[in-house]
């Protein structure tokens, strides 16, 4: 999702609750670039995305939508906030190998990673056999494939933010309100904001009863694994559910919840107001531990 450039500002202080801050220089440089590259690439809408932290130098990433903010999205690095450069959509075989790729990202973006994956050859014959492939995945195309992946699996919506047009287009919601105290407790009133995945495997006697224009996308709640634990924290209390952590700040005026599965992944919401918004600051790596942790 990310924070636009009309918000920027009031957002990144909302975020300050789950310990991600930018320095005075960053903050101007990040706004003004928000803006120039909006007009610069005649986007609809434009998002800061996040910071993924290299060892010697960090990705800034920022992100672009055009009509359709579903499926028409654009992705661009920086490494001062000033000099931006158009990131490629991750090819199959990038996608594929950025869970066995180890190792933190440098900062380097022609950096190659060597990555080992395993192949079975003669399947289901007397002669099955699991042959070991070294290859190499380039820095630029590990972040490409990074970013998708942590969409994928953490970038979220409140219900009723977006809506599908009757053209397929997926468009913001210029009626949401937000969320009501009550709703911003439950999971099932998060979206996954992409393509869903659970959604067509449903029966039709299942999607009869969904709004179509609005309950298009995968709730958070059908995540997997599933858990649930409470931690009581005065003056706070964090549910750990389904891999998220939900927290409330400033009594009941801030919700904010953070992935488990991609460490850095904040959002954030107001309830009773259409004031929402994510932001990833993080080593750009999953935890794998995650399973074990429920």
């Amino acid at each position: 999702m990310g924070i636009e450039a009309k918000d920027f500002i009031l957002d990144l202080d909302l975020l300050a609750f789950s310990g991600i801050a930018f320095s005075p220089e960053q903050r101007a440089s990040l706004q003004t670039s928000l803006i120039i590259l909006k007009e610069q690439y005649k986007f609809k809408t434009i998002h800061f995305w996040g910071k993924i932290l290299g060892i010697n130098d960090d990705y800034f990433i920022v992100q672009g939508r055009q009509k359709d903010e579903l499926r028409h999205r654009q992705f661009l690095y920086s490494k001062d906030c000033i000099n931006w450069n158009m990131l490629n959509p991750p090819s199959k075989e990038a996608k594929e190998l950025v869970d066995v790729c180890q190792g933190r990202f440098t900062g380097d973006p022609s950096n190659d990673f060597e990555v080992v994956k395993y192949e079975i050859t003669d399947e289901d014959t007397e002669d099955e056999n699991i042959e070991e492939i070294k290859t190499t995945l380039r820095e630029e195309d590990r972040l490409a494939a990074s970013l998708w992946r942590i969409e994928q699996d953490a970038l979220i919506v409140p219900y009723t933010a977006y809506i599908l047009q009757p053209n397929g287009d997926v468009q913001r919601n210029r009626t949401f309100e937000g969320l009501t105290i009550a709703e911003s407790t439950k999971l099932s009133n998060y979206y996954h904001f992409c393509e869903p995945v659970h959604l067509p495997k449903k029966s039709l006697v299942q999607r009869s009863t969904l709004e179509k224009s609005l309950q298009f996308l995968d709730p958070i709640d059908e995540d997997v694994p599933k858990g649930t634990f409470v931690l009581a924290i005065p003056p706070n209390q964090i549910a750990i559910l389904l891999g998220w952590s939900v927290q409330y700040e400033r009594g009941s005026g801030l919700v904010q919840i953070r992935s488990l599965k991609w460490p850095g992944m904040a959002f954030f919401h107001i309830p009773g107001t259409n004031r929402y918004g994510s932001l990833y600051y993080g080593i750009g790596e999953e935890n794998k531990d995650l399973a074990f942790m429920l």
